[in-house]
């Protein structure tokens, strides 16, 4: 009985303490009004236009043009990109349209899921595309295309389309949230500065010893700051483990260690 006591009020503290860590297992909050959220696309990585994840960026543009986006997306993270192209009344023929995720070293991603292409008939009023990455990992080996923490790039484009239709206007929608994974996706390391374009360019005053002026091309980043994830449920299972097996161990004991009283010795010489 004393170590059922002890084992039902272990387990009840120890899932107030992974309450917390499930809740930041869900989806994402927009902590942005779409209000800011930019009316343009840009033509090229360089000018690619900044959002924040759970704005929906819109922008006017005309058939065959290659427009740009980009956002931030911190470790422990699935982004899920997803595009709206309204097509044109006028169109006379199908066309095909794509949806590409880059990171920050402009590596192309792949999705895990997701219509990242998808062909609407004539006459269709609009199309829809999704990209869902792999979790982001907070370090990753040179060698291996994981996604990692940064800026990463969203290009939208039309690869196949019929040559009466070139310049049509469209109009996009853009949008980009995610899921956060938690521990399951924790890794023992971590990058030294994320992948942001012109994180490690410096102006001439830093070289003279002006640290004030740093030449970043990418100024937007999570709400906590880069790697804010450092804490995830894969700490509470830890010691949820620990636990369980000291647990274990000393019910182990009191279960072998009998309970009957010891027979008496007879005198000696008796």
């Amino acid at each position: 009985m004393r170590f059922t006591r002890v084992l039902s009020a272990a387990l009840l503290m120890l899932g107030v303490a992974v309450s917390p860590a499930v809740a930041d297992s869900t989806p994402s909050a927009s902590p942005s009004e779409d209000g800011d959220a930019p009316t343009e696309a840009g033509t090229s990585f360089r000018t690619a236009t900044e959002f924040e994840q759970g704005q929906t960026a819109t922008a006017s543009a005309s058939t065959g043009d290659y427009l740009y986006w980009s956002f931030p997306a911190d470790a422990g993270q699935r982004p899920t990109v997803r595009a709206t192209v309204k097509l044109p009344e006028g169109a006379q023929s199908s066309s095909t349209w794509q949806l590409d995720v880059y990171d920050g070293l402009r590596r192309r991603q792949a999705c895990q899921y997701g219509a990242q292409t998808r062909t609407a008939g004539a006459g269709a009023a609009s199309v829809e595309l999704a990209c869902t990455l792999r979790t982001v990992r907070a370090w990753s080996e040179q060698w291996a295309d994981d996604p990692l923490p940064g800026t990463y790039y969203v290009r939208l484009t039309t690869t196949r389309l019929a040559t009466a239709d070139l310049g049509l206007p469209v109009g996009t929608e853009i949008r980009a949230d995610s899921k956060d994974i938690g521990g399951s996706a924790a890794v023992d390391g971590s990058l030294a500065e994320p992948l942001v374009p012109g994180i490690a360019v410096t102006s001439q005053e830093d070289e003279e010893g002006d640290s004030s002026a740093e030449a970043v091309l990418s100024s937007l980043e999570p709400d906590d700051g880069w790697a804010s994830g450092w804490w995830s449920d894969r700490w509470v299972w830890t010691a949820l483990g620990a636990t369980l097996a000291a647990l274990a161990g000393i019910g182990g004991y009191s279960l072998t260690r009998g309970t009957g009283r010891p027979a008496r010795m007879p005198p000696p010489g008796a």
